[in-house]
């Protein structure tokens, strides 16, 4: 199995119990594609509580015969980005990722530059700040795996000050049938760790313990799971020990239109005004 970058340690987990749970907005994602390589997205989000709308339009340029991606994305509170993708630039699984961000109202830019490696048992990333005014910040993470075994680092070093800003350890198992997980992260005072499974082609299980060292002596645990009903509609649920508990059903309308309903309820307070709902509509063409 290919070893995941560290953002996706463990993204079975995280999609199961976050993905497809619309709450406190009404979303619009509308995907157009061309036949010459772009696909336009426009997203509209409405708060359900302020009434404020957030809208942000992303075009994405890929060129598969050279390896190159250029995606631009303006957002309606005057941000402008872009980023530069070069696959396979130096050798076979090295990529070149160049991103910079403009806000014209406030005169502020920044830009950023990272080089990625992906081998069968080795995924790694490192990314420097180039306009950086208090001293540059260097990302780096790095994974690696073998017969299912993965092993994660991530940390985060700024010249200016010459300290070590941020760093994070993770180790897990993962085979095509269920994934274990251990986060140790925020300079090893917040801890996580996560089970997912595969039962069945229809039904997901999962759930996750977290403790915070910093912010509570509690252990939060949550647990969710899938359910397939056919090839075009699928449900989701998930609960706390605290109480709360999500809701999620989603369907494909015809080809192309998607529609997801999500709640969060708080069980312990069912009669009073604590309570979310959201919907999502997703047009792909």
């Amino acid at each position: 199995m290919a070893v995941p970058n560290y953002s996706d340690f463990s993204k079975d987990l995280n999609d199961l119990l976050s993905k497809d749970f619309p709450l406190g907005n009404a979303k619009l994602e509308i995907n157009q594609s061309t036949s010459n390589g772009i696909k336009v997205t426009v997203n509209n989000i409405k708060d359900s509580t302020t009434g404020k709308i957030v809208t942000d339009l992303k075009t994405k340029y890929t060129d598969k015969a050279n390896g190159v991606t250029l995606t631009n994305t303006y957002h309606a509170s005057n941000v402008l980005t872009a980023q530069v993708e070069v696959q396979d630039l130096i050798s076979q699984g090295f990529k070149l990722d160049l991103h910079g961000a403009m806000r014209p109202s406030a005169g502020t830019t920044s830009a950023k530059a990272g080089l990625e490696l992906k081998q069968a048992n080795v995924f790694a990333r490192s990314s420097i700040d180039l306009l950086a005014k208090t001293g540059a910040t260097i990302h780096t993470d790095v994974v690696v795996g073998s017969e299912g075994l993965l092993l994660g680092g991530d940390v985060a070093y700024n010249s200016g000050d010459s300290t070590i800003h941020r760093y994070n350890v993770a180790v897990g198992y993962k085979t095509p049938e269920y994934t274990l997980g251990f986060h140790a992260s925020k300079k090893f005072t917040h801890f996580t760790a996560g089970y997912f499974h595969n039962i069945s082609p229809k039904l997901q299980v999962g759930s996750r313990a977290t403790w915070d060292q910093a912010a509570t002596s509690h252990v939060a645990i949550e647990v969710g799971s899938k359910y397939i009903l056919d090839k075009s509609t699928f449900i989701k649920s998930k609960v706390n020990n605290f109480g709360i508990l999500g809701l999620g059903y989603t369907q494909a309308l015809r080809p192309g239109v998607k529609v997801s309903l999500g709640g969060s309820f708080d069980t312990t307070r069912l009669h009073e005004n604590v309570h979310k709902v959201g919907m999502t509509f997703v047009f792909d063409n």
